[in-house]
């Protein structure tokens, strides 16, 4: 005899063969309250039941309004998912773009400032180095064609990252090209060369082609061929990638090339035994907590590296406005007049005298640059103020590369600042960007207007990483790389 199981919303009882009160017709009711409204003895069960249904659903989950709740939901949001990945695309095009034009434009003078022919000599760089235990390939040997190579390596890998094209790769060598070169000649720097050299840094931690970047192009190619059942194409260039930068990892390590200190012979070390584990996982267990493991250390470490670039920008704009309150210049509004009349700061000297004459207009810009630094790090706390102090500093340092003859510091720190930047804003120049691009090839010869569309339409993610809108239609809803969650790394044997 089969005795039944007590009723649940899940579980409806059996319905007499013969009822004496039958009930009126129409839908049955939805709400278990209703359902459960009048009190019922359960039968007793049968050996052994299958615990199934809200009776036996395990722990309840914390409720919305607790502590504990919240604090699962931040835990959950900072392993599951790598947040900001338009504010990191930004930034990786940013400081990418910026250091690639700086190589091209210095290419005619780049003996004079960081080769042979340099004031500061090889020698003089080996000494300065080893004193402070500073990160140089250029310092392995004073031969022009290392050189030469070093330098051409840095502006490709550059090219590379900037195109999101094997991003984890490109990153690293992107960071050891411009350690390299900055550190070959300390003297020739100034503000924004410091910030990219942090940034170039912090790169290599974050999961930065996400979206906008042939890495997620590829991903997506992958992710329909494994949804039509075909087979992921075979990658062959990555493993070379990952045999040939181990060969040279290994002899810089045993030739004591990577510098005086700890720290970056053991990130390379890391990151180079971390994409063979990728490979190895995303090969034979794809499915597997292997796999889960890594992409949560992977998501909390992108996490943690955005946090600490947001911070560093924070601390930029801080010290910069409290040291110039301290100055007399700053103080009585005069600041910037100087610089006006400088000739080595003046590339459109018709330009400055205009603006220099004004003493109202060197007064506004000169209090409003001080109050805006110093503001800024206090306004985040409200996204409205913090919005309108960005376009403010965003507009300043355009000014500055304008005025002041300074286009890659205001470059760099823009694309510091684009980490700030509202999601929506992102989401709506990608797609301003894509629909740009398709009626500009549209427009070639041999090619369709519709030419382009293929592929599954992207999805707009909104500021808490879940999809904002529906899905784009005709590319005009999204943009068009998809949002992936393994983006930037683990694809293949190095990313």
């Amino acid at each position: 005899m089969t005795i039944p199981s007590p009723q649940s919303p899940q579980d409806p009882a059996p319905q007499d063969p013969a009822p004496q009160d039958p009930a009126p017709q129409g839908p049955a009711p939805q709400d278990p309250v209703s359902q459960d409204a009048a009190p019922r003895k359960p039968a007793p069960l049968p050996a052994g039941p299958r615990l199934t249904g809200p009776q036996f659903a395990g722990p309840r989950a914390p409720r919305p309004g607790s502590p504990g709740g919240g604090l699962a939901r931040g835990l959950q949001r900072v392993t599951a998912s790598a947040l900001g990945p338009y504010q990191s695309a930004v930034v990786r095009i940013g400081f990418a773009a910026t250091y690639l034009f700086f190589l091209l434009r210095e290419l005619p003078h780049r003996h004079e400032l960081y080769g042979p022919d340099s004031p500061w000599h090889w020698d003089l760089a080996r000494q300065l180095t080893e004193g402070n235990r500073a990160f140089s390939v250029l310092m392995w040997t004073d031969s022009t064609v290392w050189f030469e190579a070093v330098y051409v390596l840095t502006l490709l890998s550059a090219a590379a990252l900037m195109l999101g094209w094997r991003t984890r790769t490109m990153s690293v060598l992107f960071m050891v090209g411009v350690l390299s070169v900055q550190n070959r000649s300390i003297f020739m720097g100034d503000g924004g060369d410091n910030v990219v050299h942090l940034m170039a840094i912090y790169l290599v931690l974050t999961r930065c082609a996400q979206v906008w970047s042939l890495d997620a192009r590829r991903a997506a190619r992958t992710a329909r061929r494994a949804a039509e059942g075909l087979p992921p194409l075979r990658d062959i260039v990555g493993p070379v990638l990952w045999v040939v930068l181990g060969h040279v990892l290994v002899t810089a390590t045993v030739m004591g090339g990577l510098g005086g200190t700890w720290w970056l012979p053991t990130l390379l070390w890391i990151l180079w035994l971390s994409a063979a584990a990728w490979w190895v996982v995303n090969r034979y267990a794809p499915q597997s907590e292997p796999r889960t493991l890594l992409d949560v250390l992977a998501n909390l470490t992108h996490n943690a590296t955005l946090a600490v670039i947001m911070a560093e920008v924070c601390l930029i704009y801080a010290t910069a406005g409290w040291y110039k309150i301290q100055g007399s210049r700053w103080q009585d509004g005069t600041a910037l007049y100087y610089p006006l009349n400088l000739d080595y700061f003046t590339p459109w000297p018709a330009l400055s005298d205009i603006l220099g004459a004004s003493g109202l207009m060197v007064m506004v810009l000169t209090y409003g640059t001080v109050i805006v630094q110093v503001a800024f790090p206090f306004t985040l706390f409200n996204r409205r103020v913090k919005n309108v102090l960005l376009i403010v500093m965003i507009g300043e340092h355009a000014g500055i590369a304008l005025l002041l003859g300074l286009p890659f510091f205001s470059m760099a720190m823009i694309a510091a600042d684009a980490v700030f930047l509202p999601t929506a804003f992102l989401v709506w120049l990608g797609t301003r960007a894509t629909i740009g691009r398709r009626r500009l090839l549209s427009r070639l010869p041999g090619r369709s207007r519709t030419q382009g569309n293929t592929g599954t339409p992207a999805r707009a993610d909104g500021t808490d990483g879940r999809p904002a809108d529906g899905p784009a239609r005709g590319g005009h809803g999204g943009t068009e790389e998809p949002r992936l969650q393994g983006g930037g790394g683990g694809h293949t044997l190095v990313g």
